[in-house]
């Protein structure tokens, strides 16, 4: 930006901003009750107890899951099994439904009908009326209390009457029965884990009757309904990853919850999320209010129209933030402390047998899963990740050991994960590279040597002494990865780009964690050794970043995957300003993918978002996003492969978030990649490595102010889109510091 007028205001601190100017971002409203589990059902979630809303009238369902509930084992034969004797890999579960049939005292047809799902609350709501009389139902799945609510409520007295019952998912393993109000559904896996549900019934005025079908209810002024549910599951090998009874877990969570109200349960569920979701606001101009009012399942097939038109338009700003908005939303319902990570549905799943057995998948799911957690301030939402991680290293260690000779040091996996450590599918050896860039990009981006200590390092220590011994030496002296693939595309051959930008990240970010922990200096000189002969990036004959050492006519395809473009993005080897030739080759590569026929998955458009992004092709990196709403989204904005996977929801935030900010180049870049159709808009609080805290605005395309706050003393290097020099900030801590543009 020439001619500019910088200024640095000091402040003492940065308030965080909870008033959001509209709900057209925030709201996903149905006018009619979900038809289906995938397409229409509304999910809400407090980390491991989950459920879907379905939000029927006369017949009323909440599907629900509990994150550990897991058939299967350690599975040491790595078979990619859901069911059998023995070594079983497994699969998650559902647990099953919660059901109000709910009868009236003046029955008439519903009209006024509608369900809304704000994400900004994280709060369900059904309204519609009948007989003269006005019905509303909330759900909410609360962190702080651990429990699934339903609240359902007439505008006049004596109207709530129903029977509430569970339905099982599992016959033969489970019985349900019921007492005082108080519904059970327990059973046993063939596994031995141990899963449990109650929910008691609240009824003010009226009459309940308990008997074997469930609660029946009469004349009641309202009805809460306290959910929880849990497993015997623990992350934790020495104990056979199950302990004790679930009974033991749920039971005090019940009795706890019951002695409070429904408002007093609402009010810390909300400043409990609040306090994770109102850290960021995105604002991308206002959506034309007649399209805005419209329902979620009429605004996305309204887009889909247009947006399968080149060039894709953006009609529906406040539509493309609630997708942002709503990943962000997905992941503070499915991994919070103490939970297990997001897998490849997050918490939510009707299934027993469900599509790759809903796993945690290390070649690019998992991963994409938590890039939000970073970079749009979510940090301690990984925390699940690095738990089971960490938990599962003795079994890494044993099957590593078992297929690479017990000689071998570290370990790796295979590609497929479950929450006992067992591995399914086939090895994935790379993958435990990748998953080492997480536990460092969190020290990155927080500076928390503790976590870099105790954490991080082991695991990324581990990984590299598994792999340093077994790169495969060339003739000319260089190192590669043996038997690589390019996932999942083409054959497997030595060093393939995926491969070996994977050893490069992996054993660049090994060195820098123990120059930071000033520890192990032989490690430090193996490293420093076997990055100078590792084979890297090269330029092909038509100009393509190369998949593979040799050529191949694979590389004008356009398969879904781009693993070689990893150094890209996720990764930071190929960047603009370090090596501009390789980053030319990838923009070639990914411009041959194209984005049609098998390009077009859910997370293949969220990868693609992040990496025109790095690229700095705003236009380009806006179009992915349009193409994930258009081709990959279903009605209730889950995003789908298909069947439903949510690493496209998780993924795309993280991708948009990239047009905005990147630190990924040793420097704070601002508005990188700004699509024309934002023309004028604002962002705050995303986060830059450094723990540095970013809210920018701009206007007609161009900067107008940013604002810095770190709770670290240091200096950044800020660059501002349309200027050729960077600006060096010092950041005191908990101090901001605001650059104001003026042309």
């Amino acid at each position: 930006m020439k001619n500019s007028l910088i200024s640095l205001i000091s402040v003492s601190v940065l308030l965080p901003t909870s008033v959001f100017s509209s709900s057209a971002d925030h709201i996903l409203r149905f006018d009619e009750p979900a038809k289906n589990w995938e397409e229409g059902g509304l999910p809400i979630g407090n980390g491991a107890l989950g459920g879907v809303v379905f939000g029927g009238v006369d017949h009323a369902v909440i599907q629900f899951n509990v994150d550990s509930l897991w058939t299967g084992n350690e599975n040491a034969k790595g078979k990619y099994n859901k069911t059998g004797k023995g070594d079983v890999f497994g699969a998650y579960q559902n647990f099953g439904n919660l059901v109000f049939d709910q009868t009236y005292r003046e029955k008439s047809n519903s009209d006024g009908y509608h369900r809304q799902l704000d994400i900004s609350k994280a709060l369900h709501t059904t309204h519609w009326k009948s007989g003269g009389v006005t019905y509303t139902r909330e759900a909410i799945a609360s962190h702080p209390d651990q429990v699934l609510l339903w609240r359902i409520s007439a505008d006049k007295p004596g109207q709530i009457g129903g029977t509430v019952k569970f339905k099982g998912a599992h016959q033969g393993m489970e019985k349900v029965s019921a007492k005082s109000n108080v519904i059970q559904l327990r059973g046993q896996l063939p596994n031995k884990l141990q899963y449990e549900a109650r929910a008691r019934v609240i009824a003010k005025g009226g009459k309940t009757i308990t008997d074997a079908d469930g609660v029946k209810i009469t004349g009641a002024d309202e009805v809460l309904i306290i959910l929880v549910a849990d497993t015997n599951y623990v992350m934790d090998r020495a104990q056979g990853w199950m302990t004790g009874d679930p009974a033991d877990k749920i039971a005090p969570r019940l009795k706890k919850a019951s002695a409070k109200s429904w408002s007093e349960m609402l009010k810390a569920h909300q400043a409990d999320y609040s306090a994770l979701y109102d850290r960021v606001k995105l604002d991308l101009g206002k959506t034309e209010t007649t399209l805005a009012a419209k329902p979620i399942n009429e605004r996305i097939q309204n887009y889909r129209s247009h947006a399968k038109n080149l060039p894709r338009p953006c009609l529906d700003p406040e539509l493309e933030a609630m997708l942002f908005n709503y990943g962000r939303y997905l992941l503070i319902s499915s991994s919070r402390q103490g939970t297990l990570p997001a897998n490849l549905q997050g918490i939510w799943c009707n299934k027993n047998n469900p599509a790759w057995c809903s796993d945690f998948h290390t070649n690019i799911n998992l991963q994409m899963n938590y890039w939000l957690s970073e970079t749009t301030n979510l940090p301690e939402l990984s925390k699940p990740l690095f738990d089971l991680l960490s938990a599962g290293v003795p079994v890494y260690q044993e099957h590593t050991k078992k297929e690479y000779g017990k000689d071998s040091k570290g370990f790796v996996t295979r590609m497929s994960l479950n929450p006992y450590g067992g591995g399914g599918w086939s090895w994935n050896i790379e993958g435990t590279a990748w998953l080492s860039q997480h536990f460092w990009e969190n020290y990155q981006f927080s500076l928390d040597k503790g976590f870099l200590k105790k954490t991080a390092w082991p695991w990324m220590r581990d990984v590299s002494e598994f792999w340093l011994p077994r790169l495969k030496e060339l003739p000319d002296g260089s190192l590669v990865v043996p038997n690589a693939w390019s996932h999942e595309h083409g054959p497997h051959e030595d060093g393939t780009a995926h491969a070996q930008q994977l050893m490069f990240d992996l054993f660049t970010s090994t060195l820098k964690a123990a120059e930071v922990l000033n520890t192990d200096p032989d490690l430090q000189k193996r490293l420093k050794t076997t990055l100078s002969k590792l084979y890297g990036p090269k330029v092909g004959s038509w100009g393509q970043l190369m998949e593979w050492m040799g050529e191949k006519d694979l590389e004008k395809s356009n398969h879904r995957h781009t693993s070689h473009l990893f150094g890209v993005h996720p990764g930071n080897q190929i960047t603009a300003a370090q090596t501009p030739d390789l980053l030319k080759g990838a923009i070639v590569s990914l411009t041959k993918r194209g984005e049609v026929g098998d390009s077009r998955r859910s997370w293949t458009w969220a990868w693609r978002t992040a990496l025109w992004s790095r690229m700095g092709d705003a236009e380009r990196a806006h179009g992915c996003v349009a193409g994930l709403l258009a081709y990959n989204i279903l009605d209730n904005l889950w995003t789908t492969h298909p069947p439903f996977q949510i690493d496209g929801n998780l993924g795309i935030p993280a991708g948009m978030a990239e047009m905005f900010v990147q630190s990924h180049a040793g420097e704070i870049s601002l508005l990188p990649a700004l699509p024309k159709v934002y023309p004028t808009g604002s962002v705050k609080g995303l986060r830059a490595r450094g723990d540095v805290i970013v809210d920018i605005t701009w206007k007609d395309g161009k900067l107008t102010s940013a604002t810095l706050l770190s709770a670290h003393p240091h200096s950044v290097k800020v660059r501002v889109s349309g200027e050729k020099s960077t600006r060096e900030i010092k950041l005191e801590a908990g101090k901001s510091v605001t650059i104001s543009l003026t042309n």
